[in-house]
């Protein structure tokens, strides 16, 4: 049997089936860190699970990355492609809300964003985080890991390859200067 390593090393080398396997041994995890994007937007039912996880091994597949170092590496690409997909949906509805000149969007476009309020909610964050990542890059690595991933401290700490309390120091620092830019 494979390990996710070798699977990363395989697919890292051009090799798209080992992509396949990957998921299908981390699907779990990838799971686990979808889901808990759904308690996110205080109790609103924003994300669909499934959708998001498919959505991401998609756009690794399209979007091969050059190299994926390990595990960890593969997980923080995995939790900024979530990032990038629920923002692309995100975009997608509010712009469709206004009835812009985009592209109309399916029912199953629908269902990762389900709430306007939420849909703008995450568009903010995301124009906030991405102010945030200028001014500290590693911040906004640890918010979008534990944020957009759910990551827990000691998983972020392992992605990233900083210690558990520099996780938790730029976590804080992270969400208090984010509610602040937010509520001005």
């Amino acid at each position: 049997m494979h390990t996710p390593t070798l699977l990363i090393q395989k697919f890292s080398q051009g090799d798209s089936a080992a992509l396949n396997q990957l998921f299908e041994m981390v699907y779990d995890e990838l799971h686990t860190m979808a889901k808990k994007q759904r308690s996110r937007w205080n109790g609103i039912e924003t994300l669909n699970t499934v959708a998001l996880i498919h959505e991401t091994y998609l756009k690794l597949w399209k979007n091969q990355p050059n190299h994926i170092e390990n595990r960890r590496h593969f997980f923080a690409i995995a939790a900024k492609a979530m990032r990038q997909i629920l923002i692309n949906y995100a975009e997608k509805r509010t712009a469709q809300k206004r009835g812009g000149d985009v592209t109309p969007i399916t029912a199953e476009d629908l269902e990762l964003v389900e709430d306007d309020y939420a849909a703008q909610e995450l568009l903010e964050l995301h124009a906030t985080l991405n102010r945030l990542e200028k001014k500290n890059e590693r911040q906004s690595k640890v918010f979008e890991c534990r944020f957009f991933g759910g990551m827990t401290v000691d998983d972020t700490a392992y992605v990233l390859n900083i210690s558990p309390a520099t996780v938790k120091r730029d976590w804080q620092a992270a969400c208090n200067w984010i509610y602040g830019e937010l509520n001005k």
